[in-house]
C-alpha cells in the first residue's frame, strides 16, 4: 500500500492530532487506520481481527479523552494495534513483535499511552478501579479511566470480582464492553446468552439516558439521590422485562447496546459518559475483523493468520512440505485416539479448543469436550470434579495461563490425588508474545506440591506415551508440559505403549561429561553433541532424556553420580528452582557433590522475539550448549 494515500492517518503522530479533525473526518481515518493494520500485518504477522474490530472505538476513545493523562485500560491487548499506530508508534510499527522492537502487548515499559500490564485476559477492570480510585486520592479529580473489555474476557472470575468492588466503592469509572460474540474461538457461557438477551433494551437505555441528561442539567439529580432511582429505575426496568440488568442490580449504570462501528455515535456516546459520576457500563456491539472480509468470515483463523496476501486475502504457508507436526496436533489427534478407547476421557479447555487442538476431539465427540470459557480456574476445579466422580479429565491450559489455576491444582487435585491429566501447552519460550505468554515458571510453581507426577516428552512419540500412561489407573494427578510449535519427527505415530513413572532413558553412553536434559530442548542438547562429535571432539560425553522432574529417576542419577564429576542440567524453564534445582537438591541431600551446571531461562522476563533468537540470548541454543560442554571437557582436563 501506498502510505503516502494515507490522507488524514500521515498527519497523526499523537492523539493531540487526532483531536485537530472533525468528527465528519473520523470515518475516513477509521478506513485508512484498518488499511493500514491490514498491510502490516500482511508481512509481519500479528493479532489481526481483534485490533480490526475496535478501530472506531480506539479513535473515539483518543478523541474525546485527553489521553495519556486520562487512562485507557486495554484488557488483554490483543486489540491494541491501531492503539499505538495513534499514539506515537505508527513509524515503529512494522518492529510489533520483533526482537528488540514493539512489544507484543500494551506495557507502560513502552509508552506512557500504555497505563497497566496486558497479555492476560480478565484483569482491566480491577487495573483501572484501583486507577480511579487513586486520582481521587492523589488530587487528580479530573482524570477519567476507563476499562475496555471484552465479551470473552467478562467470562474470567477476575472481572467479576472486579464488578463487584466496582459497585461497592466511590469511583466514577468507565467500563466498555466490547461485545463481538467471540473470545478466539466463539465466546460460551452464561454471560454470553446474557448480552445478547440485552439487545431488547437497547431502545429503553436510549431513552432512559436522555432523562438522565435532563435530570442532571435541571440540578435534580444528585449523587445521593441517584442510587435510590437507579434501584427504583431497575425494579420497573425487571417488571416491564421480565429480567434483572446484572450490572445495573450491583448499581453500575448500563448503556446499550450500540454499535461500535459508528464512530460518530461513539464519540457522542463517550462525550456524555464522560463526566457523569458514579459507574457506568457502556456496551458496544462489534464484529471482529470488521472492514475485511476474511476476517470477517473466519474471525478465529484470522485471530492471527500469519503472513497474507491483503489484496487476494489468501494465507502464505511458510512451512516447507514434510515438516513434522506441531505438537498441539500430536496432543489433539492421540487425545481423540485415547478417548475412543477409554469412554472416561474427557477434555477441558478454558477457551483455547483450536489453539490447542482439543477441536480435533471436539468435533467428533462433542459431548466429551468442554470449552469453559476464559476461566482457567474454574477448568481445573471442574475437571477435579469430574474426575472426584468417574471421569478422566484431560484438562489443556496454557502455561502461562496456568498460573492463575495455582491454588486450583493444590486444593482441588493434589490434595486428593485426583485421576485429572494437566496438559501445559506453550511451556517454555513461546517466541513473539514475550514476557506474559512465555512458560518459563511451571516447574518451578509446580514441583514442590505433593501428589504431583511432572513430565515432558522430548519428542512426539513420547507426547504420545506420556499421553497414555498419564490415563492409565492410579496415576493421580499428572502434568505434562510441551511446547508452542513444531516437532522433530515426521514419523510420529506409534503403538502405545506405558512409560514407567520417574524413568529417563540413556540416549548416548559417555565417560567424560553428563548432559541431563529434560523436555524437548534435549534435542538442541543431542545436535550440540553431534555438533562436537563431527569436529573431531575425542572426549566421551552421555546424554541423558530425564523425562520427569517430579519424581526424578533416583536410579539413573545414582548411576551418574557414582560415574561423572561433571554434570549438566539443560532446561526450557527458569534455573531457580527449576529442573536443574531438583537434581542439585537430590545430589546434595544423598551425599554427592560433583560440579553441576544448571542451564535454563535467567531470573529475569525474558522479551519477545522468535524462539531461535531468545534461545540464544538465554543460552540454550545449540551454540551455548556446545560451549558450555567444551568449558566442562576443559575443566575435567585441567
Amino acid at each position: 500500500m501506498d502510505k503516502s494515500k494515507l490522507r488524514l492517518l500521515g498527519r497523526i503522530r499523537y492523539p493531540e492530532d487526532l483531536r485537530r479533525l472533525s468528527v465528519e473526518e473520523l470515518p475516513e481515518l477509521c478506513k485508512e487506520l484498518r488499511e493500514d493494520i491490514v498491510d502490516e500485518l500482511s508481512v509481519n504477522p500479528g493479532h489481526l481481527a481483534s485490533s480490526l474490530g475496535v478501530v472506531e472505538l480506539t479513535v473515539a476513545l483518543h478523541y474525546v479523552f485527553n489521553t495519556p493523562y486520562d487512562r485507557i485500560v486495554w484488557d488483554v491487548g490483543h486489540q491494541a494495534y491501531g492503539h499505538k499506530i495513534l499514539t506515537g508508534r505508527r513509524d515503529s510499527f512494522c518492529t510489533n513483535r520483533k526482537l528488540k522492537g514493539l512489544r507484543p502487548f500494551p506495557s507502560p515499559m513502552e509508552s506512557e499511552y500504555d497505563t497497566f500490564t496486558c497479555g492476560h485476559a480478565s484483569n482491566s477492570i480491577s487495573a483501572a478501579l484501583g486507577m480511579a480510585v487513586a486520582a481521587k486520592k492523589t488530587g487528580h479529580d479530573d482524570r477519567h479511566v476507563v476499562a475496555v473489555i471484552g465479551d470473552g474476557a467478562m467470562s474470567g472470575g477476575l472481572a467479576f470480582e472486579g464488578i463487584n468492588n466496582v459497585s461497592s466503592s466511590p469511583n466514577d469509572l468507565l467500563i466498555i464492553l466490547n461485545d463481538n460474540d467471540m473470545s478466539i474461538d466463539r465466546a460460551v457461557g452464561g454471560m454470553e446468552q446474557y448480552l445478547l438477551n440485552l439487545d431488547t433494551n437497547a431502545t429503553y437505555n436510549r431513552l432512559r439516558f436522555k432523562f438522565s441528561q435532563w435530570l442532571h442539567s435541571k440540578g435534580y439529580l444528585n449523587d445521593n439521590r441517584r442510587k435510590g432511582i437507579i434501584r427504583l429505575n431497575n425494579a420497573l426496568k425487571s417488571a416491564l422485562s421480565h429480567q434483572q440488568n446484572i450490572f445495573e442490580g450491583m448499581n453500575i449504570r448500563y448503556f446499550g447496546p450500540f454499535d461500535g462501528h459508528n464512530v460518530g455515535e461513539i464519540v457522542r456516546l463517550l462525550r456524555q459518559l464522560k463526566d457523569m459520576k458514579g459507574p457506568k457500563l457502556l456496551h458496544l456491539h462489534t464484529t471482529k475483523g470488521k472492514g475485511y472480509e476474511p476476517a470477517e468470515k473466519e474471525a478465529t483463523i484470522w485471530h492471527a493468520p500469519g503472513k497474507f496476501d491483503p489484496e487476494t486475502g489468501e494465507r502464505l504457508n511458510c512451512e516447507p512440505e514434510g515438516c513434522p507436526p506441531r505438537y498441539q496436533d500430536v496432543f489433539g489427534k492421540t487425545l481423540l485416539r485415547l478417548a475412543k478407547e477409554n469412554p472416561r476421557i474427557v477434555g477441558v479447555t478454558p477457551a483455547m479448543p483450536t489453539g490447542c487442538s482439543m477441536n480435533i476431539m471436539m468435533k467428533e465427540m462433542p459431548d466429551r469436550v468442554f470449552d469453559v470459557g476464559i476461566a482457567e480456574g474454574h477448568a481445573m476445579t471442574f475437571s477435579c470434579g469430574m474426575a472426584k466422580d468417574g471421569l478422566m479429565p484431560f484438562c489443556n491450559i496454557y502455561s502461562a495461563f496456568a498460573q492463575r489455576a495455582y491454588d486450583n491444582i493444590i486444593h482441588d487435585a493434589a490434595i486428593l490425588n485426583l485421576p485429572v491429566v494437566l496438559c501445559l501447552d506453550r511451556a517454555g519460550l513461546v517466541g513473539e508474545d514475550g514476557p506474559t505468554h512465555h512458560g518459563a515458571f511451571d516447574i518451578a510453581a509446580l514441583r514442590p506440591i505433593p501428589n504431583l507426577t511432572i513430565a515432558s516428552p522430548m519428542n512426539e512419540r513420547e507426547l504420545q506415551q506420556l499421553m497414555y500412561t498419564a490415563q492409565l489407573p492410579d496415576k493421580g494427578t499428572f502434568v505434562i508440559r510441551y511446547p508452542r510449535g513444531r516437532g522433530v519427527m515426521t514419523d510420529w505415530e506409534c503403538p502405545f505403549e506405558e512409560i514407567e513413572v520417574g524413568t529417563g532413558r540413556v540416549l548416548r553412553e559417555g565417560s567424560d561429561v553428563a548432559v541431563l536434559t529434560l523436555g524437548p530442548i534435549g534435542n538442541n542438547a543431542a545436535q550440540a553433541i553431534d555438533s562436537l562429535k563431527a569436529e573431531g571432539c575425542t572426549t566421551s560425553i552421555a546424554h541423558y532424556d530425564m523425562r520427569f522432574v517430579k519424581p526424578l529417576d533416583t536410579r539413573l542419577l545414582t548411576d551418574i553420580a557414582h560415574r561423572f564429576n561433571r554434570i549438566i542440567t539443560i532446561e526450557d524453564g527458569v534455573r531457580a528452582g527449576g529442573f536443574g534445582s531438583a537434581v542439585l537438591e537430590w545430589m546434595s541431600d544423598n551425599g554427592y557433590h560433583p560440579e553441576i551446571i544448571r542451564m535454563g531461562l535467567p531470573d529475569e522476563f525474558v522479551e519477545h522475539g522468535k524462539v531461535e533468537e531468545l534461545q540464544k540470548i538465554v543460552g540454550i541454543d545449540i551454540e551455548s550448549i556446545k560451549n558450555e560442554i567444551k568449558k566442562a571437557l576443559a575443566h575435567d582436563a585441567d
